[in-house]
């Protein structure tokens, strides 16, 4: 019994030790990052920033995105000086920092000075090294930015959820959206919520297709046009359809893809699934309005059909970069049966 009381005790010293120790590495508390959506702080020095390093950073992450009417820059840039780069500013949420003399790298780290946040550090050891970095890694730079400020959408629409529970029983999806956003139109297949934005409104549609609807060869772009624009003509009415014209004619006014401007086409992953993406600009027939849209048509195998996502905008006179952004987090929150 004694030797039993002996090695019971020598086993709870020896775990006492263990969680002491343990106890001995405090988790590294991080404050919550900051930051206006696509925004990105550039640490680097001045004189860096105003030649031709700093005309690199600029030309790759202010480039005008493509879809939207007038030219906005893929992201909005606010340069720090190393020497002040500290206390409040080094919560911001994505952050490119340019360090000199060391060996000519990238470095994709995260949560630094605060959670969630992106940190790409770029090191050289002359202005050139830097430039290459920044061409030869351009695309992957606004990737990792841009899918950094989806998520912070996703995370900020998640504190007032819908609850749109027919979505999932009509369709066999669900799909992350804020509760402000109402019904304008529902059907066995085919959801449309809309929600008012400055000067204008924010659209959301969600429908499915029989699986025979597109045929995955070199037309499937046009295929998926056509089918935007007839569910346009379907349900998206101008405010002068059914109107009498000058003429005495009937007005037949509705949403179709804009000619003029030839939408953007992509083959992408979505879900884990494949999907065609499609951006550019929408127009209403015999009438002034318009705007961006971004669609995503998903192939979805295990049901034998396409599953259609697309977001659109009517906001005149205002920049609509950021509300683009959040009709494509929305979008890329979808999760099919």
């Amino acid at each position: 019994m004694k030797h039993v009381l002996l090695s019971a005790l020598l086993l709870f010293v020896m775990l006492s030790c263990k969680d002491k120790n343990n106890s001995s590495k405090p988790e590294k508390f991080l404050y919550d990052s900051t930051g206006n959506i696509n925004h990105v702080s550039v640490i680097i020095e001045n004189d860096m920033w105003s030649g031709s390093v700093g005309d690199a950073i600029r030309g790759i992450l202010t480039k005008p995105i493509y879809g939207l009417p007038q030219d906005e820059p893929t992201f909005t840039l606010s340069q720090i000086p190393p020497k002040v780069f500290s206390g409040f500013v080094t919560k911001n949420r994505t952050i490119l920092k340019i360090e000199m003399n060391k060996e000519p790298s990238i470095n994709f780290v995260e949560d630094v000075y605060a959670q969630p946040q992106k940190v790409i550090v770029l090191t050289g050891k002359t202005k050139k090294d830097i430039i290459n970095l920044v061409n030869d890694n351009g695309q992957k730079i606004i990737e990792v930015f841009r899918n950094a400020e989806i998520g912070e959408r996703q995370r900020q629409m998640a504190k007032s959820p819908h609850n749109y529970t027919s979505i999932k029983e009509k369709l066999g999806l669900t799909i992350q959206f804020s509760s402000i956003y109402e019904t304008a139109k529902e059907t066995d297949n085919f959801f449309w919520f809309r929600k008012d934005i400055t000067t204008g409104h924010s659209h959301l549609m969600i429908y499915d297709l029989p699986y025979t609807a597109i045929k995955k060869n070199d037309s499937t772009g046009m295929q998926i046009l056509k089918i935007r624009d007839s569910i346009g003509k379907q349900y998206f009415k101008g405010r002068l359809d059914g109107t009498v014209n000058a003429d005495g004619n009937k007005v037949s006014s509705y949403m179709v893809t804009e000619d003029a401007y030839a939408p953007f086409h992509a083959e992408v992953i979505l879900d884990n699934k494949p999907a065609f993406e499609t951006k550019g600009l929408w127009e209403l027939t015999n009438d002034f309005m318009g705007g961006s849209f971004v669609n995503y048509t998903i192939e979805d195998k295990v049901n034998k059909r396409w599953v259609g996502v697309e977001g659109f905008i009517f906001a005149p006179s205002v920049e609509k970069r950021n509300y683009m952004l959040e009709l494509e987090a929305i979008i890329k929150s979808i999760k099919i049966d």
